[in-house]
């Protein structure tokens, strides 16, 4: 069946509900692909399961995860796009001087490597304010995608992603690795779960960062070799800090993630993690919270509840990763363990029955060898990977759901199927699930 055309999507009824906004911010991409870049790539064969991937943004996380798409030796990296020429000249050494030869160029412009006919799919590793844009188009252009999570900055933006997705029945990876890395801890936590180990979930902790502040950074002098207005993109305009966008290849993760023009602080960017583990323990990946409780004080940074049409609460706040309390015990879980036990009181023995492999006619999740392993698995085997658009969309939404309410400190209730907010105060959540954007290149 074939894809529906750039112009045919644009004009779905469905898809312009959906985020017209994140849309219409891609649509000057170029339409043609560019002359071939100077590339040492082997020929295709038919059926050989060959991948080429270009990257958009070669920031610390891009640079974690390019040994991980070399580690198939199917798989090339032949382009490199960053707003700092550094950092993708960077990228591009690390690939060419791994694989031994030329196999990867730098380009100026991202647009670039979403039009090039050699790329089938692309790593956006960007700021969460530039992940719809890439996305959109490189689905438009039939391309798959590895997008870092959180999966976009507000919640129009991830219904658009989803769609395009949807409709061009490309393969899509959120980034959210805990689905498939760290010892499957996450994998057998919510697994058991889901099977009903611990009884009927009354109430989860969630452990992550803070909601997002305005950025009031001030101005540094613009270093050469950086493309300032391209990095804000569809932001508001503000003068150049490299805290924002770091001189040069760096080693560390900008502190961008913590103002809300651009990210949703550190309760989304580890919240994306954690709250997607609970998401796929409560078997919410197509749906989320309807009610958005904030803390009586406005300046608290933790003690916000989200509640479940079940009466499940999850609460910001907790003492470990994600932590489970049911009806007949407790699982916890952590990048570094999982434990469970009967009851709630954190010093009762371990009960590991509880997290025991499933039994016959018990759900099981996979356990992946990694999360590019199954986006590249996917691709070749035209299925699903294990973290969807749709699902990345849904667990992004439970982190602007609780951004949104403490930024407005009023209680709200939540539409996951409508993805609107109704009832009180309806009007002014509905005003934060989309975010002006400014014109730009």
């Amino acid at each position: 069946m074939p894809r529906p055309s750039r112009r045919d999507f644009v004009r779905s009824a469905a898809v312009a509900a959906a985020g017209g906004a994140a849309l219409s911010a891609c649509a000057t991409g170029p339409a043609a692909a560019p002359a071939p870049l100077p590339r040492d790539l082997p020929p295709r064969a038919p059926g050989d399961g060959a991948i080429r991937v270009g990257i958009v943004g070669f920031g610390v996380r891009a640079r974690e995860l390019v040994g991980q798409f070399l580690a198939d030796p199917k798989c090339e990296i032949v382009a490199v796009a960053d707003v700092v020429a550094a950092r993708a000249a960077e990228g591009a050494r690390i690939v060419n001087e791994r694989r031994k030869r030329a196999v990867c160029s730098v380009v100026t412009d991202w647009r670039a490597i979403v039009a090039d006919r050699e790329v089938d799919a692309i790593l956006n590793a960007t700021p969460d304010h530039w992940h719809a844009e890439p996305s959109i188009a490189a689905a438009l252009a039939g391309k798959h995608v590895y997008c870092e999570k959180p999966l976009t900055l507000t919640i129009a933006e991830g219904r658009a992603i989803a769609a395009a997705v949807a409709a061009t029945g490309v393969c899509f990876q959120t980034g959210s690795q805990q689905r498939s890395e760290f010892g499957h801890h996450f994998v057998r936590a919510a697994e058991a779960v889901r099977n009903g180990r611990i009884g009927k979930v009354r109430r989860i902790t969630i452990h992550t960062g803070d909601p997002a502040i305005a950025c009031d950074l001030p101005e540094q002098p613009l270093p050469a070799g950086i493309d300032w207005d391209g990095w804000l993109g569809q932001a508001p305009m503000r003068p150049f800090h490299a805290d924002l966008c770091p001189i040069g290849m760096h080693g560390h993760f900008p502190a961008w993630r913590k103002y809300r023009e651009y990210a949703n602080g550190g309760l989304a960017d580890m919240g994306a993690h954690h709250f997607d583990i609970a998401q796929w323990a409560l078997g919410m990946d197509h749906s989320g919270p309807v009610r958005v409780i904030p803390p009586a004080d406005r300046a608290a940074t933790r003690g916000l509840v989200l509640v479940y049409a079940d009466g499940c609460e999850m609460v910001h706040g907790g003492p470990t990763d994600c932590t489970f309390e049911g009806e007949l015990g407790t699982i916890e879980c952590s990048r570094g363990h999982s434990r469970a036990f009967r009851g709630t009181d954190r010093s009762a023995p371990d009960a590991p029955d509880l997290l025991a492999e499933p039994k016959d006619g018990e759900l099981r999740f996979p356990r992946n060898a990694g999360h590019v392993a199954d986006f590249l698995a996917a691709i070749r085997e035209g299925r699903e990977p294990i973290c969807t658009a749709e699902i990345g969309h849904r667990t992004a939404t439970v982190c602007q759901l609780a951004s949104i309410g403490y930024r407005l400190g009023l209680p709200l209730q939540w539409d996951p199927v409508a993805e609107r907010f109704v009832g009180d105060n309806a009007d002014a959540g509905n005003a934060l699930r989309v975010a002006p954007v400014r014109p730009h290149a």
